[in-house]
């Protein structure tokens, strides 16, 4: 697999054990907002959407690494497109940045949390019974997310290093057995001639 490959694999070990707690801490409040009959907001079902496309699409290459490393362009693009979504993610949550999960009782997240935040505390929903939990949570997927922007840049890039690397395999073993053609048909050629000036003198 060479030592590329191996660096690869660890990456994408990295981005499924920090991709499983996030998409199951999101899948906890998706849960909250649908059995709340409330929508879940931008910040939460992008970061989870997300999360769960580049878990699955981690697990797959990783599984496959055959296949992967036959199409590592197309999947170095894949990758390079989760930057992108994990970017769009956080910019989302960014407000969970600045808050205290020791008192999360204020603040335009906590009034946007629904059954979890502000509304779920005044009708005492179950979901709000530790709001400095929700808060701690969604701090974690934050973050979470913040690491996956960096695996996946990782990623993208061994995968292009390694196309790279094969090329020039490939390229090297073209040279080396063409030089290895080319001599062993100039010893042939030789042998064919000497063979004739002993035919002719006899």
């Amino acid at each position: 697999m060479g030592l590329a490959g191996a660096f690869f694999s660890f990456w994408r070990l990295l981005q499924i054990l920090t991709l499983i707690p996030t998409l199951g801490m999101l899948a906890y409040f998706v849960n909250g907002f649908v059995s709340s009959n409330q929508l879940t907001p931008n910040y939460i079902l992008i970061l989870f959407i997300t999360s769960v496309l580049a878990a699955a699409w981690a697990i797959a290459t990783l599984f496959r690494r055959r296949s992967t490393r036959e199409s590592a362009i197309f999947v170095s693009f894949i990758d390079f497109c989760f930057i992108g979504a994990f970017i769009a993610s956080v910019v989302e949550l960014r407000g969970i940045g600045n808050a205290s999960c020791t008192n999360f009782t204020a603040g335009p997240i906590y009034l946007s949390l629904g059954p979890f935040g502000y509304f779920g505390q005044t009708s005492n929903s179950p979901f709000a019974v530790d709001v400095n939990k929700t808060c701690a949570m969604l701090k974690a997927s934050f973050a979470f997310g913040i690491m996956n922007c960096i695996f996946f840049a990782i990623t993208s890039f061994l995968l292009l290093f390694m196309k790279g690397k094969d090329r020039d395999d490939r390229k090297e073993r073209v040279v080396h057995r063409h030089s290895h053609d080319s001599r062993r048909g100039h010893s042939r050629s030789g042998h064919s001639r000497h063979n004739s000036r002993r035919r002719y003198y006899v």
